[in-house]
């Protein structure tokens, strides 16, 4: 179980891929060949989801073997399995860049410096990245689009970022 450390999401479990027991895995890594450099590859609570033990590029990421599958049905069983691995695993980003997963944590904090609230999740619903931030004071977790003009300024190294909430647009008014 991994404690201290994030984990990150880097790929997900397709299914099986032909009769022989490989396995299809769509890589979120900008490079899918990627996820043979990081080793066993955790399921989301820290536990071993897969060890691609060979693997060659495909369309979305990678076909390949592991060491926990041997067979056609058992690639089949994992499919839609999320693979994770720690935080550390990852190359360290060039300056002024960051992973997404780092936002995680960060208190959201308004152009009055005034707490809003905590990046809870970076979720992407087909569009951009959105922000989930759960509120300090408690209550429903609300969105904010991850763009320069919504979160201006990041400090990760401090623990803080910037947000600016939209205006709200109200109901049109009747002619």
């Amino acid at each position: 179980m991994i404690q201290d450390n994030k984990l990150v999401l880097v790929g997900q479990v397709g299914g099986a891929f032909g009769v022989r027991g490989e396995v299809k895995v769509t890589a979120y890594t900008a490079e899918p060949m990627a996820l043979m450099d990081y080793g066993v590859l955790l399921r989301a609570d820290g536990s071993v989801g897969l060890t691609l033990t060979a693997a060659r590029p495909d369309k979305k990421g990678v076909v390949g073997r592991a060491r926990e599958v041997a067979t056609k049905e058992q690639a089949d069983a994992l499919r839609g399995l999320k693979l994770f691995v720690p935080r550390d695993r990852l190359p360290e980003p060039d300056e002024d860049e960051f992973y997404l997963t780092d936002l995680i944590g960060l208190e959201a904090r308004d152009p009055a410096d005034t707490v809003l609230g905590t990046v809870k999740s970076v979720q992407n619903f087909g569009a951009d990245d959105m922000l989930e931030i759960a509120p300090a004071a408690g209550g429903p977790t609300w969105y904010l689009p991850f763009t320069r003009e919504a979160a201006p300024e990041l400090h990760i190294a401090e623990g803080w970022l910037r947000v600016v909430r939209p205006t709200e647009i109200g109901e049109r008014e009747p002619d």
